[in-house]
């Protein structure tokens, strides 16, 4: 465990970052903190000392101590940008963290990763620690982007620092930010489309609803259903959470595949190709073959869509590409040219990519 007085001065630094305390704000006596953080007063002294020597605080003869104005603008160029992701090494993240990275550092920039493994906290551990360093701009990937956004002050913090930022993959509701993702409704139309021309007249659905993408793909599973004239039987569609993402949908698999004949879905359709592969080994185990007794269709077109002995039909996120036109984007907002306000998210179209895992009804 950190000392005391680092743990005080963390603290302090979080309601800085948060904009609990605003520039020019003065801080409570040490007395008061004192009885607050129930240390001695020498150790909040010892705290305030250090985040007054690191510029963050500033001591005023007789009057107290205040946040300090930063010019957050300084250095004029700090050739650095941090790039936030729910994970960086597995499935689709190593793509996209490449095509950004081959763009910036051709440019001269340096990049700062971090990963909040889709955990709020972990999240706000990362915009912490981003907003203590000088950056040109941050790409983001939110946490759990279908929820309330619990770290709305310290987006808001980076906002009023004017430090550049763009989301990918998804955005906040409660946040108008610049975003650039794949047309995740469109990319669920396609998949159910795709079964529904095979003659599959009972699908089922797979979906992780924490996140922005996995609610936008299964409205797409149903509209699709809808333009079709499909009946969308009520136990068709699972949905969970990513805390729940090594059973609950595996069970549910288990539950179908019980079904008799007749009743049982023909179709599935997958939040993404690692829960497709995971499937693929509940329907062996049942004793059933894709495609013959059941098609399946993932998402991502990642790694894994080729790695079986199953080729998935699935739907292709453009990774890399879209990992380039981030860093594009983000170079724009950083000069301030070729970047329109009213333009606020870029939505890359969906492609159908059709392999071994499904067939006919």
């Amino acid at each position: 465990m950190a000392p005391k007085y680092i743990q005080v001065k963390q603290k302090i630094l979080s309601w800085i970052h948060s904009s609990r305390l605003e520039p020019q704000s003065q801080l409570p006596s040490e007395h008061e903190m004192s009885e607050q953080f129930a240390v001695s007063r020498q150790t909040v002294r010892q705290a305030l000392g250090e985040l007054v020597q690191e510029g963050w605080l500033l001591r005023i003869q007789g009057k107290g101590t205040f946040v300090a104005v930063r010019d957050h603008k300084q250095p004029e160029n700090p050739r650095t940008i941090g790039i936030v992701t729910t994970y960086i090494s597995d499935y689709i993240f190593p793509s996209i963290v490449q095509g950004i990275e081959s763009k910036l550092s051709r440019q001269g920039y340096k990049l700062l990763l971090s990963s909040t493994g889709n955990d709020p906290e972990q999240e706000r551990q990362c915009l912490k620690m981003l907003l203590s360093q000088p950056l040109s701009g941050i790409i983001i990937e939110p946490t759990k982007s279908g929820e309330r956004n619990p770290n709305l002050n310290y987006y808001l913090s980076v906002e009023n620092r004017q430090i550049p930022y763009l989301m990918i993959n998804a955005r906040y509701e409660e946040m108008d930010a610049p975003c650039l993702r794949l047309d995740d409704e469109k990319g669920g139309f396609l998949a159910a489309e795709h079964l529904i021309k095979l003659g599959h007249r009972r699908l089922a659905g797979f979906f992780k609803t924490d996140d922005m993408q996995g609610i936008l793909r299964m409205k797409g599973f149903v509209a699709a259903h809808r333009k079709y004239g499909v009946t969308l039987h009520p136990n068709a569609v699972t949905t969970y959470r990513t805390e729940e993402k090594n059973e609950l949908p595996l069970q549910r698999a288990s539950q179908l595949l019980a079904m008799e004949t007749g009743e049982r879905p023909t179709g599935w359709v997958t939040y993404n190709d690692e829960l497709a592969v995971r499937l693929l080994d509940i329907v062996r185990s049942a004793g059933l073959s894709i495609p013959q007794d059941l098609s399946l269709v993932g998402f991502d077109d990642s790694f894994l869509a080729t790695a079986t002995e199953v080729k998935l039909t699935t739907i292709r996120h453009p990774k890399e590409e879209l990992g380039l036109r981030a860093a594009d984007t983000m170079l724009s907002m950083i000069e301030e040219k070729g970047y329109c306000e009213e333009e606020r998210q870029w939505i890359i179209p969906p492609e159908l990519i059709v392999r071994e895992s499904t067939g006919p009804a």
